[in-house]
């Protein structure tokens, strides 16, 4: 089993930034990617971004690329989104995700229980 707890969600203002953290336990944390996905009010999860287990593999979701940046941190097991030049759009639920193969769908078998972003326009 891993656990994966997110944090770093809060209210900001459209144009700013913020970074969001997923701390991992249970298993070894270079053994697995890790992805972050979001959900909007009303809407479906969504794929965001993706790093694979050693963080030299990236991926973003097309409304993202270029404002968010997803990196690693084996030695601290956790993973981060770095989010600027935030948008309204942006607001959602974000939730980390693990499995031990990368991908861009929702095929991840462990997931934290999600960090609210809020983008005030």
């Amino acid at each position: 089993q891993v656990q994966l707890v997110e944090s770093g969600g809060r209210l900001v203002q459209a144009g700013g930034s913020l970074r969001l953290s997923c701390a991992a336990s249970g298993r070894p944390f270079s053994w697995y990617a890790m992805a972050w996905f979001r959900q909007a009010a009303g809407k479906e999860r969504e794929f965001v971004a993706a790093i694979n287990y050693s963080g030299g593999s990236t991926y973003y979701a097309d409304s993202v690329k270029g404002r968010f940046t997803i990196s690693r941190d084996n030695a601290k097991n956790t993973v981060y989104l770095q989010m600027n030049s935030l948008k309204a759009e942006d607001t959602a639920v974000y939730y980390c995700a693990a499995d031990k193969g990368v991908t861009t769908t929702q095929r991840y078998r462990y997931w934290g229980q999600g960090t609210q972003v809020t983008v005030s326009s």
